[in-house]
């Protein structure tokens, strides 16, 4: 069995290169959210994250579910905490790219103001940080243990998931 943990913050490119990579590997993507979350319980994102603040078991279910899902089978896990919850990952991988980098990147995906996407996105790191060092004193900011840590920025999907690629065939974990 396969399992790839993939984490970074909001527009590093997490969702694009999670699924990308388990295309490329024939393997399940595992990338519940707070998205798919508040699609599930007919709500806005801004309102999953803002229940999240005074309820944390929107925050713990959505973790401890995408955990029992790639404990399953091989994956890709894509999520936010995922090199920190899934500790049974064969290689954890973090994508990080500046602040601008982000917000243009959601920018374009979603539209909108660009200044209100900057504090949306600052807001959100904020609160996750926040949340996560609350609830299972993880600090997001400390990715030094991943195996491999990829500037994002730089780097268009498929270079990226090259990268991942290679060091998937250097470790030997690939059929």
């Amino acid at each position: 069995m396969l399992r790839i943990a993939i984490s970074g913050k909001s527009g590093c490119g997490n969702t694009t290169v999670s699924t990308l990579l388990s295309e490329k590997l024939g393997v399940t993507l595992i990338n519940y959210t707070f998205r798919q979350l508040a699609a599930e319980k007919g709500l806005t994102l801004a309102q999953v994250i803002e229940n999240a603040k005074t309820d944390d078991s929107y925050d713990k279910y959505v973790d401890s579910h995408q955990v029992e899902l790639a404990l399953k089978e091989s994956c890709v896990l894509g999520s936010r905490l995922a090199i920190w919850m899934l500790k049974e990952a064969d290689l954890k991988v973090y994508l990080y790219a500046s602040d601008e980098t982000r917000a243009g990147r959601v920018f374009n995906r979603e539209g909108g103001d660009l200044e209100e996407i900057k504090r949306f996105t600052a807001m959100r790191d904020s609160e996750d940080s926040r949340r996560y060092k609350e609830l299972y004193n993880i600090d997001n900011n400390d990715y030094q243990f991943c195996d491999l840590i990829i500037d994002t920025g730089d780097k268009n999907p498929e270079q990226i998931v090259d990268l991942i690629l290679s060091e998937i065939q250097k470790r030997g974990l690939s059929k």
